[in-house]
């Protein structure tokens, strides 16, 4: 599930987990990156996850302060 942000060099600086209550050994990861939803690495990393079958939900996308 990492290897996206790896390819497309996204620095994550948050990863945090909670079992799911649907079903045991089942996991829901959230993670904290830096970029926006609609840089282009960002969105290349997010289609690869999708393709590869994760669910993807974006909760917030905030622009940086430059």
């Amino acid at each position: 599930m990492l290897l996206p942000f790896k390819k497309h060099k996204i620095n994550l600086t948050n990863i945090e987990s909670r079992p799911s209550r649907k079903k045991a050994w089942e996991y829901y990861f959230f993670i904290d990156m830096s970029g926006h939803r609609e840089d282009a690495k960002i969105k290349a990393a997010l289609e690869d996850l999708k393709k590869a079958g994760h669910t993807v939900k974006v909760l917030g996308s905030y622009p940086g302060a430059y």
